[in-house]
């Protein structure tokens, strides 16, 4: 974060309103494209999508009380994104699904804001813990993750069904 403030970077985490739908899966998508190794979800599957889908995502999302869908922009621009949810089988945890930074604001500190803006939404919402997946191979986001105190839960396990690589389950205690 040191690097936005020395370049007068302006970054903001919202909530992605009903009304961006459009935005969310464009920037869904191109997640998906561009790191189809890093989601439980695969890009053709999500492609599959109508419009009135992704838009009810969104709706169901902004009157559940239990979804925070995020959206980092850089001076505007969407560079980022990642949806906390509550788990609906124990409320005292916070499930972390989507997290993604565009390859171009890598690096920058974007993601530690998302994460942290979904930490603090789920010690609002008092939840105990946060639950997380990451793919065992992307070593960037294991990094984070584990500075900003999650650890490993359980034995690695496939990424999705057919899949080669392994997503390690993390939790943080909050």
């Amino acid at each position: 974060m040191q690097f936005l403030r020395r370049y007068k970077m302006s970054v903001s985490i919202n909530t992605f309103l009903p009304h961006e739908w459009q935005r969310y899966r464009d920037l869904r998508l191109r997640a998906l494209a561009d790191s189809p190794d890093a989601f439980g979800s695969t890009l053709a599957h999500e492609q599959r999508r109508t419009d009135d889908e992704w838009a009810a995502r969104l709706i169901n999302a902004s009157t559940s009380r239990a979804d925070l869908p995020l959206v980092a922009r850089v001076r505007g621009q969407a560079a980022g994104l990642a949806w906390a949810k509550i788990n609906p089988l124990d409320h005292k945890v916070v499930n972390l699904y989507q997290m993604w930074v565009a390859p171009e604001f890598r690096q920058l500190g974007v993601g530690q804001l998302l994460l942290n803006r979904a930490i603090d939404w789920a010690r609002e919402v008092n939840a105990q813990s946060m639950m997380l997946g990451v793919t065992c191979s992307n070593s960037a986001a294991l990094r984070l993750y584990t500075r900003t105190g999650f650890v490993a839960v359980g034995d690695p396990e496939l990424l999705r069904a057919g899949a080669t690589l392994s997503s390690q389950t993390m939790q943080l205690f909050l």
